[in-house]
């Protein structure tokens, strides 16, 4: 049995939020957590709030023990990228890409 959360349109590259993911990856979720609150990153609270919504989801749809909760799976996907122009000397623009991230996070009870 697994729960898992979704956080999807997050304002940050996929490639920043990559590097945390891979410090909680098959962590249990007290340890993620702990991970997560030292990591000096951006994406690191955002990631501590999907674990601790998918632990919610375990507790309340599934009644999961949440002391026995591991971080199973967690990865990140390219969302839509904002494209804005900056302007540029002699009348020329330059592209700004805004990207963004689904993120997926998904915990499951140890056997």
């Amino acid at each position: 049995m697994e729960a898992r959360a979704q956080s999807k349109m997050v304002r940050i590259s996929s490639r920043k939020v990559k590097l945390v993911l891979d410090l909680v990856r098959g962590k249990d979720v007290p340890e993620a957590l702990a991970i997560c609150q030292l990591t000096p990153k951006k994406a690191a609270p955002i990631v501590a709030k999907l674990i601790k919504s998918a632990v919610a989801n375990a507790e309340h749809n599934y009644n999961m023990d949440t002391d026995n909760l591991f971080v199973k799976e967690i990865y990140v996907g390219e969302g839509p990228t904002l494209k804005r122009f900056r302007p540029r000397a002699q009348g020329r623009a330059t592209a700004i890409n805004k990207r963004t991230s689904h993120i997926t996070a998904v915990v499951a009870e140890k056997e």
